[in-house]
C-alpha cells in the first residue's frame, strides 16, 4: 500500500519551516497518543504515521532527498547497507549517515578508517519528568570494536579483497524511472572489501556485540523532540576509526491534565455555576503543587487566567513560563425537586431585575431581532 504524503500526513505546504513542521506534529501527536485514545487502533496507526512523517521532515537531509526523489529517495529497502555490520539497526537508527549510501568512501575500499554512525534511543518520559529533570539509566545493545582484528574482520595474517560488486567504490548506482540514486553497495555494505578469511573472534563483523548501561541526565524544562548526546556511544568506526555517537531522543508523553506549549502549561478546569456567579478563590494543580487564584464576581464560561511562573523553566533559559487556566462553568444535573425550586425562584428574581444581570443576553436577542419580525 502506497505511503500518503509527509506534508499531506502533518497537514502542511511542501515550503513549510521547521517550526511550522514541528507545530504540526505535536498538534496532531497529541491528538492521536495512544495514551489519549486507548484500544482505537485507528488513532494508534495515524500516530505511527504521523511520527515517521515528522522524523522524516525534521531531518534536513531526509526532506531533502524525500524532497528530490519523494519515497524512493528515503525507503530503507532500497538501501542495501541499512542491516549492516549484524543488523544493528534493529534497536537504533543512523540518524546522520548520508541518505544515498555515503558515497565519500570511494576507492580506498578497507585501507581508510571511518567513523562510526552516529545512533538513536528513544526514550519515553512524563511531563512530571520533563519538568524537574532527573538522572536515569539506560541499557543498550552496543558493538565494540573486535580487538583480535583491530577492526578489520580479517583473519590474522590476511586482509580484505576489493568487492568485485562496486569495485572497490563501496557504492554503486541504481536507476528508478528518469532519475538514478547512489546507494551502498549491497555486496560490501559500503566498505568497498569483503572478508575472505574472517576473523574467528567476530566472525568477520569487525566488532563485538556486547550490552552496556550508561548514565543520561535528563535537564529539568526539556521538550518533546530534543536529543542528548552521549559522545562516543555510537557505532564503532571501521579499521580502527573512531565511534560515533549516541542521540537519546526525548518523547513527552501526554499528560491528562495539562497541555504544554513551550515552557507554558494549559488547562481547562470546571467550576461550579455558584462560584462564577459569586466569584472567590479557587485551588488549581501544578506540576509543582497547588496553586489558588480569585475568580471575580459574575466570570463567563472560557474565561482565561494567567498565573505568572507556574509553568516549566526553560530548558536553556531556567526561566519558568506561566500557566493558564481556561475556565469551563458547570451546569448543575440531577437535581432534586427542592433544588429545582430554589432555582426556578432565582430565575425569577434574575427576571425581574431585567437586563442588569443578563447583559450578553439583551445584547444578542437585540441582534438576532430582525429574524423574527
Amino acid at each position: 500500500m502506497a505511503k500518503r504524503n509527509y506534508y499531506d500526513v502533518l497537514g502542511v505546504a511542501k515550503n513549510a519551516s521547521d517550526d511550522e513542521i514541528k507545530k504540526a506534529y505535536r498538534k496532531l501527536a497529541m491528538k492521536y497518543h495512544p495514551d489519549r485514545n486507548p484500544d482505537n487502533k485507528d488513532s494508534e496507526a495515524h500516530f505511527k504515521e504521523v511520527k515517521e512523517a515528522y522524523e522524516m521532515l525534521s531531518d534536513p537531509q531526509k526532506r531533502a532527498a524525500y524532497d528530490q526523489y519523494g519515497q524512493a529517495g528515503v525507503d530503507p529497502n532500497m538501501n542495501g547497507g541499512a542491516q549492516g555490520f549484524g543488523g544493528f539497526a534493529e534497536a537504533f537508527g543512523d540518524i546522520f549517515g548520508d541518505i544515498f549510501g555515503g558515497g565519500q568512501r570511494g576507492q580506498a575500499g578497507a585501507s581508510r578508517v571511518y567513523r562510526g554512525a552516529d545512533l538513536r534511543y528513544g526514550m519515553e518520559i512524563t511531563l512530571e519528568q520533563a519538568a524537574r529533570g532527573y538522572e536515569t539509566q539506560i541499557r543498550v545493545p552496543a558493538w565494540e570494536s573486535c580487538t583480535t582484528c583491530s577492526g578489520s574482520g580479517a583473519a590474522a595474517g590476511t586482509k580484505p579483497q576489493t568487492c568485485p560488486g562496486c569495485s572497490g567504490a563501496g557504492t554503486v548506482r541504481i536507476s528508478q524511472g528518469f532519475f538514478s540514486i547512489q546507494q551502498t553497495c549491497p555486496k560490501c555494505h559500503g566498505s568497498g572489501s569483503y572478508i575472505a578469511q574472517p576473523c574467528g573472534s567476530c566472525h568477520g563483523a569487525g566488532k563485538i556485540k556486547k550490552n552496556k548501561t550508561l548514565a543520561v541526565n535528563i535537564p529539568a524544562g526539556i521538550n518533546d523532540g530534543m536529543r542528548i548526546r552521549s559522545a562516543g556511544n555510537g557505532e564503532p568506526g571501521l579499521n580502527g576509526g573512531p565511534p560515533g555517537d549516541l542521540y537519546v531522543e526525548i518523547h513527552v508523553k501526554a499528560h491528562s491534565v495539562f497541555e504544554r506549549d513551550g515552557d507554558d502549561l494549559h488547562c481547562q478546569m470546571p467550576i461550579p455555576f455558584t462560584s462564577a456567579a459569586l466569584g472567590g478563590d479557587i485551588e488549581v494543580p501544578t506540576l509543582h503543587g497547588r496553586a489558588s487564584f480569585t475568580v471575580p464576581e459574575g466570570t463567563q464560561p472560557g474565561k482565561t487566567f494567567r498565573l505568572r511562573g507556574k509553568g516549566i523553566k526553560g530548558v536553556r533559559s531556567n526561566i519558568p513560563g506561566d500557566l493558564y487556566v481556561h475556565v469551563q462553568v458547570e451546569t448543575p444535573v440531577k437535581l432534586t425537586e427542592a433544588q429545582r425550586a430554589l432555582l426556578k425562584q432565582f430565575e425569577q428574581s434574575l427576571a425581574d431585575g431585567g437586563e442588569r444581570h443578563n447583559p450578553q443576553s439583551k445584547g444578542w436577542f437585540e441582534r438576532v431581532k430582525s429574524f423574527f419580525e
